[in-house]
């Protein structure tokens, strides 16, 4: 991989699967056994916010209660060592997940796309705030006061956050790597077609093959513990 400068890396579900959090929902279309209409869309939290609070609490306790695995800690090193300042170039790292593995595994660069889990908006003033324990009790928003936090996550039908930025990094991509995705859901899925317009090698790792891996270069199967530790020391191996 000689000749890489700039790295977007792309993060779904299967990175954390290995820490213990459970992929975003079940063939049979329920997360945590619940229609995503009703705790994942707009319509649902007007309807029965009480439902969407507590299910958001839950997720909250689930990401505290979870460690970041190899592939986190690979992935903070990684972000530790590609500096623009050592001659090598820029990283990325654009996960879908709420999750705080990654910063908690050593990375910086990290972007959620989809939100965070341990962290609140409002509604009132667009103020975001840390948040580990319950929103069920409408707490005020340190900001203004008002009692409109809601889970910062990015639900159906509403646009994923920084998209400007991502778009931005994966036309300056000398490599694109997808850890842990289905390659089904939109926009996320078509980062590796924008990456390889602009000239960037594509690679892909996961458990198997997903539905876009006909769009990438290479694919390598496995764990993201074994795959991703393997990727970061082949990347630093160039130096």
């Amino acid at each position: 991989m000689n000749d890489i400068r700039n790295i977007v890396i792309l993060t779904g579900a299967g990175i954390s699967a290995e820490s213990g959090l459970k992929t975003f929902r079940a063939d049979d279309g329920l997360w945590e056994d619940h229609p995503v209409e009703e705790v994942a869309t707009p319509a649902g939290f007007a309807r029965d916010p009480d439902l969407v609070q507590r299910f958001y609490d839950e997720r909250r306790a689930q990401v505290m209660a979870a460690n970041p695995n190899a592939a986190h800690l690979a992935l903070g090193r990684l972000d530790s060592e590609w500096r623009p300042e050592r001659q090598r170039g820029n990283l990325l790292i654009v996960t879908q997940n709420i999750d705080d593995l990654h910063e908690r595994g050593g990375a910086r660069r990290v972007l959620h796309m989809h939100g965070e889990a341990l962290s609140a908006w409002c509604t009132t003033c667009d103020a975001r705030h840390p948040w580990r324990a319950t929103l069920r009790n409408g707490p005020p928003c340190p900001d203004c006061g008002m009692a409109s936090l809601r889970p910062d996550i990015v639900w159906f039908g509403e646009m994923p956050y920084q998209m400007e930025r991502i778009y931005r990094a994966l036309a300056e991509a000398d490599l694109f790597v997808s850890i842990g995705t289905s390659g089904a859901v939109y926009p996320a899925a078509g980062f590796v077609q924008e990456a390889a317009r602009a000239g960037a090698r594509t690679l892909e790792l996961n458990l198997e093959e997903s539905l876009g891996s006909r769009f990438f270069d290479e694919t390598r199967l496995g764990k993201a513990s074994d795959l991703v530790p393997a990727l970061v020391e082949e990347l630093l191996a160039q130096a």
